[in-house]
C-alpha cells in the first residue's frame, strides 16, 4: 500500500483514505469482516462512500451495508456515489461516541482512520461493541501519526518538515484538539476493555518516495494550504508558525529545483488494523 501521503500538507491521514485504499485493503476487509448473505455491516465514519463502493464490488448477495458519518453532507454524498454504482446502501449522520442504533444491530462493524479524530476513543470503541452482535466481527484501522517518518536529502527539506510539524501543532492547539496522535497501536487494548476479543493486528505501510524535485503543482498545493489556514485563523501562534513554515517551504522549493535529481523525499507511516470479535 503506497501512494500520496504528505506531512507537508497534513499532520494525519484524515483526508487521505482515497489515496491509500486499494484492492488489497478491500480484500483484507472482506477476509476479516466475513460478509455472508443477509449480513448487516456498519461503516463508522463512512466519508463519501469509498468503502461501500469497494465492498459492493465483491457482489456478496443480500449483504446490507450501512454507513454513518458525523458530517451530514458527507453521508449525503456517499448516498449519491453508491446510487451511481447501482448500490443500495443506507446512510445517516451521527456521532461515533453515540451511535444511533440499537444493541446488536449489526453482524459486523468496521471503522477506518476515524477514531484518530475522536476525543474519547474508549467511548467510541464501547459504542462499536454495543451495536455489534455477540460473535460478530469488528475491524478498526488507525494510524500512529506520532511515529511518522520524514526524510529529505536537502537540509532545507528537513527544516520544512520541522516547521510543518510546528505549524500543524499550533493549529491543533488553537482548536483545542486533544485527540491522541498515536492511537493506532492502542486500539487492541481498548477493544479488550470494550468486550471485543482482539484476534489479530495487521500492519499496513503507507509511504511515499519522491525522487527528483517535486512538480510545480505539489509546491502550489503545499503553499496554498498554509495560506488558507492563515486567512482563516486569527490565533497568533498559528500566524507566527505559518509564516515561518511558508519561508521554509520557499527555501526548500528553491533548493530542490537547484538539486534536481539529487532531491530525495521519503515519508512513511503505519496503519494498525485490529481485528476483533464481540464477546458473547
Amino acid at each position: 500500500m503506497s501512494d500520496t501521503v504528505d506531512a507537508l500538507t497534513s499532520p494525519t491521514l484524515k483526508n487521505l483514505r482515497e489515496h491509500w485504499w486499494d484492492d488489497a485493503f478491500t480484500e483484507f476487509l472482506a477476509e476479516t469482516l466475513r460478509p455472508r448473505p443477509g449480513n448487516r455491516i456498519l461503516d463508522v465514519g463512512c466519508g463519501e462512500g469509498l468503502a461501500e463502493v469497494a465492498i459492493g464490488r465483491l457482489q456478496v448477495s443480500q449483504v446490507r451495508l450501512f454507513g454513518l458519518d458525523l458530517v451530514p453532507a458527507k453521508a449525503a454524498a456517499a448516498k449519491r456515489v453508491t446510487e451511481s454504482h447501482n448500490q443500495r446502501v443506507s446512510f445517516t449522520s451521527g456521532d461515533a461516541m453515540r451511535l444511533p442504533f440499537r444493541d446488536g444491530s449489526f453482524d459486523s462493524t468496521f471503522c477506518v482512520a476515524v477514531l484518530q479524530h475522536v476525543p474519547q476513543v474508549a467511548d467510541a470503541t464501547v459504542e462499536i461493541s454495543r451495536v455489534t452482535v455477540p460473535g460478530g466481527r469488528v475491524v478498526i484501522v488507525e494510524p500512529d501519526n506520532e511515529a511518522r517518518y520524514t526524510y529529505s536529502s536537502l537540509p532545507s527539506g528537513m527544516v520544512a518538515f520541522s516547521e510543518a510539524a510546528r505549524f500543524f501543532a499550533a493549529q491543533a492547539a488553537s482548536r483545542g484538539d486533544t485527540t491522541d496522535p498515536s492511537i493506532g497501536p492502542k486500539i487492541a487494548m481498548m477493544c479488550a476493555g470494550a468486550g471485543i476479543e482482539p484476534l489479530a493486528v495487521r500492519l499496513f505501510p503507507v509511504s511515499k518516495v519522491q525522487l527528483g524535485c517535486p512538480r510545480d503543482e505539489v509546491w502550489t498545493a503545499r503553499r496554498a494550504l498554509v495560506e488558507r489556514a492563515l486567512a482563516s485563523s486569527p490565533a497568533p501562534d498559528v500566524r507566527t508558525s505559518g509564516e515561518a513554515y511558508l519561508l521554509a517551504l520557499h527555501a526548500y522549493r528553491d533548493e530542490s529545483r537547484a538539486a534536481a535529481e539529487r532531491c530525495v523525499e521519503i515519508q512513511h507511516t503505519t496503519l494498525f488494523a485490529t481485528v476483533g470479535q464481540k464477546q458473547d
